[in-house]
């Protein structure tokens, strides 16, 4: 649901999960309209958690004075680095605090990358999704107008707009890719292959580490799930290590690696553990497909 102003919310607590979206041209309309969410949510003895890159955290401080310490902060650049680990980051506010709680964030802040952004906007359609059952929470989400994102789009209808998304596959893998068809007994010449790759380009000790157990992961999933089989597709772009794995699996829930599954369940750890450990992840699942996409910054 779209609300043109903070001033529209709810007194007391929330009746249902409420996702609103709000567009700003500058640092003055940002702070007029997040400030009256938060005081609102005081006000009624809510829970205030406040997502925001560092300069926008900066800004609504000054503007809220003595009361901001009334509010968590949290680093979007750290907690949404990668936009999939936000779901799982509110879950853990919302169990954390079991009364009503009102977020606030910029998860669309300027600087990402385009890649980021389509997962900026399959995030919030799946929040919907993700959250419709939680009665006592509200969202509230800040997007500057040089962004150029329109957020009715992932504010309003948005769980078509989420089935949609998922659905369709990513961007074709560029001809400059290297690729590698994998099965079983491929797997551990993968992650040779893909350590000599990135320490070439310069990718540090922990970082490839990180990279190549979130790979194996995911390809072991191709071989149990997806076929048996699977393609890798490797190339750089934009100072980023790019990693592409498609099988011909097909995954049912949209919210995979967004929840924790249970350590009992089969399967859906990969893809929860590739999202931890990857700068972005991209996951996109058909009828007759499964595609995930690595991405490690270099520096």
């Amino acid at each position: 649901m779209l609300k043109d102003s903070a001033t529209d919310s709810l007194h007391g607590a929330p009746a249902g999960f409420l996702h609103d979206a709000f567009v700003h041209v500058s640092d003055e309309e940002f702070v007029q309209r997040s400030a009256a969410f938060v005081r609102e949510g005081l006000a009624a003895g809510e829970t205030i958690v406040a997502v925001l890159p560092p300069e926008r955290t900066a800004v609504l401080r000054d503007a809220l004075g003595p009361i901001h310490h009334e509010v968590r902060f949290t680093d979007m650049t750290v907690a949404g680095g990668n936009p999939a680990r936000l779901i799982p980051y509110w879950r853990g506010v919302i169990e954390k605090h079991p009364g009503p709680v009102r977020g606030l964030c910029e998860p669309a802040y300027p600087g990402r990358s385009a890649a980021a952004y389509d997962e900026v906007l399959l995030h919030e359609a799946l929040s919907d999704i993700a959250f419709s059952q939680d009665r006592a929470f509200r969202l509230y989400c800040a997007y500057e107008a040089s962004v150029g994102i329109d957020p009715t789009v992932t504010h309003s209808g948005a769980e078509a707009l989420a089935e949609k998304e998922f659905r369709t596959a990513l961007d074709d893998v560029p001809d400059r890719a290297e690729r590698w068809e994998f099965g079983p007994d491929e797997l551990g010449q993968i992650r040779q292959w893909l350590s000599g790759q990135a320490a070439s380009h310069g990718v540090s000790r922990d970082r490839l580490e990180d990279l190549s157990l979130a790979l194996h992961e995911v390809c072991t999933n191709s071989i149990r799930f997806g076929g048996g089989r699977g393609r890798l597709a490797v190339w750089i772009a934009d100072g980023t290590l790019i990693c592409d794995v498609l099988d011909c699996g097909r995954i049912d829930d949209l919210l995979v690696g967004r929840v924790l599954p249970p350590l009992d369940g089969l399967g859906g750890r990969g893809v929860w553990l590739a999202n931890q450990l990857c700068d972005l992840a991209q996951l996109r699942s058909g009828d007759d497909f499964t595609q995930v996409r690595l991405h490690t910054r270099l520096r």
